[in-house]
This record gives C-alpha cells, sequence and structure tokens, in this order.
C-alpha cells in the first residue's frame, strides 16, 4: 500500500466530512422561517440537504459500480446540470421536518464514509476502465467533485442568507 495513496484517501474522506459539517453548521443557525425559504432555483435549505443525501446514497451506490468494472446507474440520468436526477433525489430524500432531514443527511454520509474506509487506498484514484463520455471515471474524481459541489452551496447559502441580514 502506498503511503501516498492512503494519505489522499485519508484527505477526501476528512474533507467530505468536514465541508459538510461546515455547511449543516451554517444552515443550522438559520430560522425555521429561511430554512424552508426558496433560495436556490426552486431548492430551500431542506430540499439542498435532501439533494445532498441523495447523492451519497448515489455515490456510495457508484464506488461498488466503479469497483465491479461498472458505469455508476446515475449516469444514465445525465442532463443539465443533473436537473432531472437531483429533482428525483430531492423527491426520494425529503423530509417533513428540518431535525429528520439533517438526521437523514448525516446518516448518508457515514453510510458512504464506512464503506470508503473499507475499500483499499489504492483503489481510490484506479483506472478499473469506467468511462462516461471518455471521461475516466474514478472513485476519487466522484468524492472530489462531491466536495466541491458541498462548497458551492455552502457558499450560496451564505450569500443568499448573509446579505438578506
Amino acid at each position: 500500500m502506498s503511503t501516498k495513496a492512503q494519505a489522499k484517501k485519508e484527505w477526501i474522506i476528512s474533507e467530505m466530512q468536514s465541508v459538510r459539517s461546515e455547511l449543516l453548521t451554517e444552515v443550522a443557525a438559520l430560522s425555521r422561517r429561511e430554512r424552508d425559504t426558496v433560495f436556490l432555483g426552486v431548492w430551500s435549505v431542506r430540499d439542498l440537504l435532501a439533494h445532498l443525501a441523495g447523492w451519497d446514497f448515489a455515490n456510495l451506490d457508484a464506488a461498488k459500480s466503479i469497483l465491479a468494472g461498472k458505469l455508476p446507474a446515475f449516469y444514465g440520468h445525465k442532463d443539465r446540470d443533473w436537473q432531472t436526477f437531483n429533482a428525483m433525489l430531492v423527491k426520494k430524500y425529503r423530509r417533513d421536518t428540518f431535525r429528520e432531514q439533517r438526521a437523514i443527511l448525516k446518516k448518508s454520509q457515514q453510510m458512504l464514509v464506512d464503506y470508503l474506509k473499507t475499500i483499499p487506498p489504492e483503489d481510490f484514484n484506479r483506472d478499473f476502465g469506467v468511462r462516461f463520455r471518455g471521461y475516466k471515471v474514478t472513485i476519487q474524481r466522484l468524492l472530489e467533485a462531491d466536495v466541491k459541489d458541498v462548497r458551492i452551496h455552502h457558499q450560496q447559502v451564505i450569500d443568499f442568507f448573509r446579505k438578506k441580514r
């Protein structure tokens, strides 16, 4: 096992947890009314959290698919900005209260992290021959995209709600 691969694996898992924690801290400070305010297209904060929970489950399945040399199923739903897939995730994982929404989000990430910890570090960026439109699909790339997405959404929350105050 490469110490570089191990360090990269630990870093990406840590980043996933860190950026999610920062986002949850930010949204926890919002009022109930603010959490239900549509601020991102058609999404409220609870919708955003449902979206993230859904992607945790999608990435869990995706990691398993990649290790099996198969294209993750969500690529079958790729459209502009993943709109159709994201709408499906929000519908499936949205909960009635913020407390429930936060709980499923924490559960989904923990399930993903627990699974990722079982994967050998060298498999995170291994080429299993999985491609989407010529793009090499790896577990590491999916997780890096997830971290980037959460950072973007965190900033969107900050930009919208801090400007309103």
